[in-house]
């Protein structure tokens, strides 16, 4: 009996040892710490190659290469996709070539009004703030509105008092000056008194221009998928140039520029954002995904490629689903996108493919 007794024990084992062999590295609840990726944009626009001199390029591009490391660094030790999406963001945001933060555009009174977004893809939590001149990071501020408070969206002068008392970096407006924006806007005033213009310029009206036509410069993002199957989107922004009677574009709006599920995907966007508003664009891609059963690609083409061209809009985004595929559609010019997988691939790119 005794004997018959092991052998039961030791068949269960083998069969226990086989089914742990056979079982994917991946299967164990608390996710693939082989498998995490970093997405980037820096904004989309009208960037023609031939206006671009090599010394700016290679400014953009270590721009982007120093966020993409920013955000790398902390998912590479197993932190979490929030975490990585406020970093990388952050150093463009102190970037004065991108359009947010540091490098915000001009209104047309001469300030710097700045928005920015942040979604967490596990419990749908989100925060946003929107015409702020103060705070030196916006997407530090509108993360703390997401975790510090029962709100989703705060904006001016209220949203800057709540992110001093949350210990959040507040600084003069003179912070944000910066000499080639300053005199984009007079460009942007002398061309047309009328008319605002945008920071993601449509073709016709950046023809008007001399010199270098990218006024683009950007809505900066990024989305992230952690080692954990984590999501996360943010997005921060600088609008328009010459802006007026405190326009807000779609960057800090949840599902428009900004959205992040873990059933699904995160996106940040970057574009004319009125078009991008009507479009619902974010959550119309995560909801093509869960409810149409459309992969990435097709959801993210569709809409950008098909119903943001269908309305005369103009724009991009980028984004990454909850099995680590990438997506940078865009119907500009080009775009500033950069990537970072676990692997160690790395891509940055600037113009159309």
């Amino acid at each position: 009996m005794r004997k018959n007794s092991l052998s039961i024990v030791m068949s269960g084992v083998i069969a226990v040892v086989i089914m742990l062999w056979g079982m994917p590295a991946f299967a164990w609840q608390g996710g693939d710490s082989t498998r995490y990726v970093l997405v980037i944009h820096g904004g989309a626009g009208t960037i023609v190659k031939e206006q671009m001199t090599p010394e700016k390029e290679k400014a953009y591009r270590k721009g982007l290469q120093d966020a993409l490391a920013a955000g790398n660094a902390i998912l590479k030790k197993g932190g979490n996709a929030l975490d990585a999406v406020e970093a990388a963001v952050k150093v463009m945001e102190d970037n004065p070539l991108f359009n947010a933060g540091k490098g915000a555009v001009f209104t047309n009174e001469g300030k710097n009004e700045m928005d920015a977004a942040i979604m967490n893809g596990s419990n749908l939590q989100a925060g946003s703030v929107a015409g702020v001149t103060t705070i030196k990071n916006p997407i530090t501020a509108a993360r703390a509105v997401m975790e510090k408070s029962e709100h989703v969206m705060m904006t001016g002068k209220g949203a800057e008092q709540f992110a001093a008392k949350s210990g959040c970096s507040i600084v003069p407006t003179s912070y944000f000056y910066t000499e080639e924006r300053w005199k984009g806007l007079q460009r942007a005033r002398q061309l047309d008194s009328a008319k605002t213009r945008l920071d993601h310029d449509s073709v016709h009206v950046l023809l008007k221009q001399p010199g270098n036509r990218d006024y683009k410069y950007g809505t900066v993002g990024a989305v992230a998928l952690d080692t954990k199957g984590n999501l996360a989107a943010a997005t921060s922004t600088g609008g328009m140039t010459n802006k007026k009677y405190g326009r807000i574009g779609d960057a800090p709006i949840i599902g428009a520029g900004t959205y992040a599920n873990n059933k699904t995907c995160a996106i940040s966007c970057t574009g004319w954002g009125e078009f991008f508003i009507r479009l619902v664009m974010a959550k119309s891609v995560s909801d093509r995904i869960e409810l149409a059963g459309e992969t990435l690609q097709q959801a993210t083409n569709e809409m950008i490629m098909k119903q943001l061209s269908a309305l005369g809009g103009d724009g991009g985004l980028i984004a990454v689903d909850k099995q680590g595929n990438i997506a940078m559609p865009f119907n500009t010019k080009g775009m500033y996108r950069g990537y970072i997988k676990a692997s160690g691939e790395t891509a940055i790119d600037i113009y159309i493919n």
